[in-house]
């Protein structure tokens, strides 16, 4: 089949590298959002997607809006059998949806119906999941609604972080949008429609819902800190200077009010609202990544997190 893929960040370009190393399906033209302005400088970065695209030879559509005018009419230039997408950071318009033959499969990070929306992951490890997974389903206009082609199943590991997890489901969601599409292209693809029950929504996540509350439990901010690495990272604050906490998980031990640092000979653990969090890796304000025992052994006094 042609196709145009649809995707921008990193995730998107390693689903894009599977579907041009394997398949025998035909990627005629990339879609993906318009370079943007990095570092100090300010100049202009394409996409993950688009510098892949452009060492393959292949045709780059980066529109300031998927709305524009200009973008259906080279899309129906081109005559996309099936436009797969993953992570294009947009909405596509409805009219959109029409022009390829058998429409847009998306490939998403969770088992639908259950985490729609841009931050399913994350979402998924803030709930507690123990499973996830990928969905591949039909684009329509209603939020991650399709009908659905394809999934499979993922266990999250005991202390797997957001970033580790969509790594693996991104190998998992590329082989998987190989296969729907070969059924596709076959004529025995099945479409199966979401059920009604279980929507949960995962909208994005800011900086700001990454900032730890100390009354919460210990095993609540495991949660959080795993969901938030790689980006934003979950964080508070040192003596009045942001404290970033990139992996911890619940530990033994009580009598510690929210935020209190214990430093033992192995450990640092912080009290909670209910039991303490033994911290892992940390990064202080300007300074790397570091052990949290490590961190723990060079304080010179008490130290408390607000």
């Amino acid at each position: 089949m042609r196709l145009v893929f649809s995707g921008t960040p990193q995730v998107a370009a390693d689903t894009l590298a599977r579907l041009l190393s394997a398949s025998g399906h035909e990627v005629v033209a990339v879609l993906t959002r318009p370079d943007t302005p990095q570092g100090r400088s300010s100049r202009p970065v394409p996409s993950p997607v688009a510098e892949l695209a452009a060492s393959h030879g292949i045709e780059v559509l980066r529109p300031a809006r998927a709305g524009d005018p200009a973008l259906a009419g080279r899309l129906e230039e081109l005559a996309p059998d099936c436009c797969p997408i993953v992570a294009y950071g947009g909405l596509i318009p409805s009219g959109l949806l029409q022009v390829p033959a058998h429409g847009w499969v998306n490939v998403h990070y969770s088992l639908l119906p259950r985490w729609r929306g841009a931050a399913p992951v994350q979402h998924a490890l803030l709930a507690g999941d123990e499973v996830t997974g990928v969905t591949i389903f039909e684009l329509v206009r209603e939020l991650d609604a399709g009908t659905v082609l394809g999934r499979a199943q993922y266990r999250f590991g005991e202390l797997e972080t957001a970033g580790q997890a969509l790594a693996a489901l991104t190998g998992i969601g590329a082989d998987l949008l190989l296969a729907t599409l070969d059924d596709i292209a076959a004529g025995t693809a099945v479409a199966v429609p979401q059920p009604e029950d279980g929507v949960t929504l995962a909208p994005k996540l800011t900086v700001a819902d990454a900032r730890i509350d100390w009354t919460r439990s210990a095993i609540e901010l495991s949660r959080q800190i795993r969901a938030f690495n790689p980006s934003p990272v979950a964080w508070t604050e040192l003596d009045g200077e942001r404290f970033r906490i990139l992996l911890a998980r619940p530990a033994e031990g009580s009598g510690l009010g929210p935020g209190e640092v214990r430093v033992d000979k192995r450990s640092v653990a912080v009290g909670t609202g209910s039991g303490d969090l033994e911290l892992l890796q940390v990064q202080p304000a300007g300074r790397r990544a570091i052990v949290g025992a490590d961190w723990g052994r060079g304080l010179r006094g008490p130290a408390v997190f607000r």
